[in-house]
């Protein structure tokens, strides 16, 4: 089943600065060969389900790995059965009905 993502790893206990830790995660997602977007509070992820949580737990690993002692997720997800669809795929719908208006 493939499935589309919105991530935010947030580390506690580190300091103020997370930009580290979220490079970290960055990378995991890149090296897992998944096609993402990172955006100012998160990452859209797109891949097979098994593929896309496998990142994300490699993300708590490796930041736990980082020293964070803690960490927050959120993260929103959504599936379709009726067709295939990309996150540019869901970015044109909306920038279509924009040029509409326009």
């Amino acid at each position: 089943m493939k499935v589309i993502i919105d991530l935010c790893v947030v580390p506690l206990g580190v300091g103020v600065s997370v930009s580290e830790h979220v490079a970290a995660c960055e990378r995991v997602i890149r090296e897992a060969g998944l096609n993402s977007s990172m955006h100012a509070y998160g990452t859209n992820i797109e891949g097979d389900w098994d593929d896309v949580m496998a990142a994300v737990k490699r993300c708590h690993e490796v930041v736990h790995e980082m020293g964070a002692p803690r960490i927050s997720t959120t993260m929103k997800l959504g599936t379709r059965t009726d067709r295939v669809q990309t996150m540019a795929d869901k970015v044109r719908s909306v920038e279509a009905k924009l040029t509409q208006d326009g």
